[in-house]
């Protein structure tokens, strides 16, 4: 019974980390809706003068843009000035492309709802079925989360060392077709979306998901400590196993 119990809290554990992973991706890129990381990154790599554009022209496209990845909008069209006369800034393999990350954007949100749910289902079984749930969580959390850890150091250096090579399995794990293959000379998008970009914003994303994991892990640990400081009120051994040792 306690092994049942303690691969439901691990799988449990696991599912929760998915979650606050989507969760991540959602802060990084919808968390300021005045978009001030992307002009930040548009000033760093010269993008409104790589589109003869006007910063604030550039930064309209973007919202458009974001607003149709998360379902704002229906269609991805936006006329503006750029390269030099008034035109749509998107072409149609732009649309084709964009209208699959909307989907697999979309599908990670969905996902996140699944995986929450079927974690809070799992953590009701642990109640019912009577499991020290101030015991149990803390340690299958450990272990989920040191399995994330270890996956992200291993891409984080991956990333590090090749991030031209890691973008492209990326999208080829991700993305049935080869549609994400830009020319910058005439897809406008990829020059407002250069290889630098993606890399500080996966970096920013990487960095929320460590931020979120060690803000989890902080609360299984006073949740322990108070569940501890309770018991001692009480008059309770601190943990009963130490009392069944001795």
């Amino acid at each position: 019974m306690k092994k049942l119990q303690c691969f439901l809290a691990v799988l449990a554990m696991f599912l929760v980390i998915i979650g606050v992973l989507v969760t991540s991706f959602e802060i990084v890129i919808y968390g300021d809706p005045q978009y001030q990381f992307y002009e930040k990154e548009y000033r760093k790599y010269e993008v409104a003068d790589s589109l003869d554009m006007e910063l604030e022209d550039v930064m309209e496209v973007t919202v458009y843009m974001m607003d149709y990845l998360i379902g704002r909008e229906d269609e991805l069209s936006i006329v503006t000035d750029v390269d030099g006369r008034r035109q749509d800034f998107f072409n149609e393999q732009d649309r084709l492309h964009m209208l699959d990350v909307k989907n697999l954007f979309l599908g990670g949100l969905r996902l996140r709802t699944l995986v929450l749910a079927a974690a809070a289902l799992m953590m009701i079984v642990l109640f019912v079925s009577g499991a020290d749930m101030h015991k149990l969580l803390p340690k299958a959390y450990s272990i989920a989360g040191g399995i994330f850890f270890l996956l992200l150091v291993f891409l984080g250096a991956a990333f590090s060392i090749d991030f031209t090579a890691c973008f492209r399995i990326f999208h080829e794990i991700f993305f049935t077709n080869d549609l994400w293959l830009f020319d910058p000379a005439t897809d406008y998008m990829i020059r407002m979306l250069p290889e630098g970009f993606f890399a500080d914003m996966v970096l920013r994303i990487g960095l929320t998901f460590v931020v979120f994991l060690l803000a989890v892990q902080a609360v299984f640990v006073l949740g322990r400590f108070f569940a501890a400081r309770r018991r001692e009120a009480a008059g309770s051994p601190e943990d009963p196993d130490t009392e069944k040792n001795g």
